[in-house]
Parts: C-alpha cells; sequence; structure tokens
C-alpha cells in the first residue's frame, strides 16, 4: 500500500489551482478522496476496451481508401501501425502502473515533462479525438446510406452528412445521460462485430487462399513503391488510437503489474491481425484498383463477392456498428481529456462539472459534442483522420520521452508495477517511430496539427503559465 501522487501547486488567471487527488493503492481497490475504486476488471475486460475501442471505423472505411494509395501493400502498412502502437503500449503500461489515474497519457506526460508539455498534449488530445470522431461519423454517414441502399431504399450520397452529424447529436445526449449506457451499448457492439469479422474474413481468408472457390488472379504488391505504404501506415494509424484507453482504467484492474500491458499488447497484436487479413482479403477479392473507386465502403462489396447478398448485409451491418462505435467511444474519451484538463486548473473549473442527475462530465461533454458536429459537416474523411492521427502520435512519441525522463530521475513517488524490458532502446524506438510517422502525411495535416500545437501552447502561457504540474524529479 502506498501514496502515489506526483505533486501539482499555481494557480491559473482565474485564481483556480489544480485539484490534488491523494491516491492509496491496494490489492482490492484504488481509494481517493472522492472514490474507491474496486479492482473488478481482468485481463479479459481489458482486452475488450482495448479490442473495442480500436476494431471500429478503421476496418470498415480505411480498406478502399489504404489500397487505391498502396495496393496490397497496404497490409503492411497497418502492420507498420501496429509496431509502432506496440512500441508505445509498452511504456504507457509502465506509466500506467506507476500513475492509475483517469487522464491517460495526458496524466503521464504533465506530471512526467512539466505543465507546458502537458497542457499542450492534453488540449491537441481534445482536438485529436475530437477530429477522430468526426471521422467516425463521416464514416458511419457512408454505413447508413449504404443500409438503406441494401433494405431497397435509394438515397444519395448528399444525405451523408446530415445523417452523420445527427447521429452525433444523438451520440453526445446518450452519453450525457450516464456512461453506463454508453458502456452497455458498447460491449454489445463489440460482441456482434467481432462475429461478424470471425466468420467474413474465416471465409475470405480460405477463399484468398484457394481453399475454397477459385483461387483470384496475383496482383503485383506494392504496385506504387515504398513512399506510399509509408504515408498509407501515417493516415491508417488512426485505426490504432484504442489501445491507450486501457490505460485509463488502471485502478479498477486486478493484478495490473501483469493484466495491463498483457492487455494493452494484446489487443494491438489481435486488431494488426485483423487489419493486414482484412486487407488480404479485400484486394485478393476485388483488386486495389476497383477498391479504390469504392470508397469508403468497398468492404460491403468485399463482402458481396464472398458471400453475396447476405455477405453484404453483414458487412453492412458490421460497418454501422463499427463506426457506431468507435464514435461513441471517442465522443466518451473527449469529454474524460477535457475533465482531467480541468480539473489541473488548464481550463476553467466549470469545464469539469458534474451533472448532478446522471453524475456525467455535461459540460466536457458539450465541449466534445460542438467542434465535433462543426468538423463533421466538412467531410473530409482522409483529413479528418490523419490530424486526428499527428495530435495522438505526438502524445505518443511524448509518453516515451516521459518514460525516460522518469527512470532518469526516479523520483520517490514513482513505483511501478510493472517496468518495460529492453529500456532504453523500446520507448527511445517509441518515441523516434511515433515522430517519424507524421513525416509521411500530407502537408495540410502537418499544418493543421502544428498550428493546433501553437495554439495550446497560447493558451498555457496566457491562462495557466502559473500552473506546475510536474512530479517533483
Amino acid at each position: 500500500m502506498g501514496d502515489t501522487s506526483p505533486s501539482s501547486d499555481g494557480t491559473n488567471i482565474e485564481g483556480e489551482s489544480p485539484q490534488v487527488e491523494p491516491t492509496v493503492e491496494t490489492d482490492e481497490a484504488t481509494i481517493t478522496d472522492d472514490a474507491e475504486l474496486e479492482r473488478t476488471i481482468g485481463l479479459t475486460g481489458g482486452l475488450a476496451i482495448g479490442i473495442g475501442t480500436m476494431i471500429g471505423a478503421g476496418i470498415f472505411v480505411f480498406p478502399g481508401l489504404a489500397a487505391g494509395n498502396a495496393g496490397p501493400a497496404a497490409s503492411l502498412s497497418f502492420a507498420i501501425g501496429a509496431v509502432v502502437a506496440l512500441l508505445v503500449a509498452l511504456p504507457a503500461s509502465e506509466l500506467a502502473t506507476a500513475m492509475p489515474k483517469s487522464g491517460g497519457g495526458y496524466y503521464f506526460i504533465s506530471r512526467g515533462l512539466g505543465t507546458l508539455a502537458g497542457a499542450v498534449v492534453g488540449l491537441s488530445l481534445w482536438f485529436g479525438l475530437v477530429f477522430a470522431t468526426a471521422f467516425y461519423l463521416v464514416g458511419f454517414g457512408f454505413y447508413a446510406v449504404d443500409t438503406l441502399a441494401e433494405l431497397g431504399i435509394t438515397v444519395g450520397n448528399e444525405l451523408v452528412i446530415p445523417i452523420a452529424v445527427l447521429f452525433g447529436a444523438g451520440f453526445t445526449v446518450l452519453n450525457v445521460t450516464g456512461t453506463e449506457n454508453a458502456a452497455k451499448l458498447q460491449n454489445g457492439i463489440v460482441a456482434l462485430l467481432l462475429s461478424i469479422l470471425v466468420v467474413f474474413l474465416g471465409y475470405g481468408g480460405l477463399d484468398a487462399a484457394g481453399i475454397v472457390g477459385e483461387p483470384s488472379a496475383p496482383e503485383q504488391f506494392a504496385p506504387f513503391g515504398t513512399m506510399p505504404i509509408l504515408t498509407t501506415a501515417a493516415l491508417v494509424f488512426t485505426s490504432y488510437l484504442g489501445f491507450a484507453q486501457v490505460a485509463t482504467v488502471a485502478g479498477e484492474m486486478k493484478d495490473p503489474g501483469r493484466n495491463l500491458p498483457l492487455a494493452m499488447v494484446g489487443s494491438v497484436l489481435i486488431v494488426g491481425v485483423l487489419y493486414v487479413v482484412t486487407i488480404f482479403v479485400a484486394t485478393s477479392a476485388l483488386g486495389s484498383e476497383r477498391l479504390a473507386g469504392l470508397g469508403e465502403t468497398a468492404m460491403v462489396e468485399v463482402g458481396r463477392h464472398y458471400l453475396g447478398a447476405a455477405g453484404a448485409f453483414a458487412i453492412v451491418f458490421g460497418g454501422l456498428l463499427a463506426t457506431m462505435s468507435s464514435a461513441n467511444a471517442s465522443i466518451l474519451s473527449t469529454s474524460r481529456s477535457i475533465y482531467a484538463v480541468s480539473r489541473d486548473a488548464l481550463l476553467p473549473k466549470r469545464a469539469s462539472r458534474i451533472n448532478l442527475r446522471y453524475g456525467t462530465p455535461h459540460v466536457a461533454l458539450g465541449m466534445a459534442g460542438g467542434p465535433i458536429l462543426v468538423l463533421t459537416a466538412t467531410g473530409q474523411v482522409e483529413l479528418l483522420a490523419e490530424v486526428a492521427s499527428f495530435l495522438h502520435l505526438i502524445m505518443y512519441g511524448l509518453i516515451c520521452v516521459a518514460l525516460i525522463a522518469l527512470r532518469r530521475n526516479e523520483p520517490d513517488w514513482y513505483d511501478p508495477d510493472f517496468r518495460v524490458p529492453g529500456y532504453p532502446i523500446v520507448p527511445a524506438l517509441g518515441a523516434l517511430a511515433s515522430f517519424a510517422l507524421i513525416g509521411f502525411m500530407q502537408p495540410a495535416s502537418q499544418l493543421i496539427g502544428v498550428a493546433i500545437m501553437i495554439v495550446t501552447a497560447g493558451w498555457y502561457f496566457y491562462y495557466a503559465r502559473d500552473v506546475t504540474l510536474k512530479g517533483k524529479l
């Protein structure tokens, strides 16, 4: 049993100071002034959180776009994304067992690297999740229109954005009325989604390999060369944004020193394999040129190719569930990141107000939902996905740097249950890989990402420069 609380002091421009929560860890619970979190989540629960957040839109929205950019080698792009995610998952696991706080990556960076880095990451993460959610909602709009088409109701693509905006508002309201409702929806969706994918990829994989059906004509693996493989990896990295969500429940995990790293690494490996197999099955079915022409809902035609109308409907239904699941989980995460930053006085305290009727951070949810609906209305799928990846990759790189800083100084309060194997090589590679992937993005995404970071740094110097969050190193 021990107190695991790095220090916080100073005030923002409104005279508010960070809310410090002394935390006591036991084998049965994480105890703070506000609550006692029982350790009820095992390895299976941790894996469900990681897989559930990642398995969403990427598997249904990206194959057409990725195959158009890199051909069958897009499967390698997804594999590269998984390797980068793994290199970050291990340092994040160590930090989460040392600081089991809601706020995840933002909390680790602010306590390891100081308030400026924490403010830029915490506020940028808000925007990063907003861009990711808008991407998921636009994907949802495409699948909603395709679902209607499969049911014989033909409406044009001009309805994609209105549907996406309408459901974005609906998910925000759902999260305001209680996390329990949102969590129940999430668990049900994930179970159904995995069932659809296992059947579809199992049959599609056997068919693509020529074990059942006719073997498909081989296609050149990397028709466009090496560079598009890396630019596509940068685009599809949005698919791996969910593994760090496991860290936010570290205080509720049984045996976190074992289960947390296993859940984070395991969820990345499982999802990575599913993504790679999906691209293999999709390019074998239709060829990358045709997939590219079909765009965001190319997987529906892949389903039709293998299993006829039933296959098309299963994929349409799965895509609807996946984009819904990703959007719902991201709205929840966005509000929690705003809540964590507000409690540290980097945003006004009113942003962390809790709704007395529902027990949810309704102001933070409003601050998440509003910008999400505005960005969804743009409909810019690739740009939304890449800006989300950019801002998350900055955070992932800095998580690895924060681990190195904390290990070098080993403050009294730093006592993780799990330590990264291969230190310092693994966190150094994680930081380098995260920052390097940003270099392969389109210039517009890089410019928007840098602009957001400059604005967040400006906000910190204006609003909260006297706030100190860094643990005493």
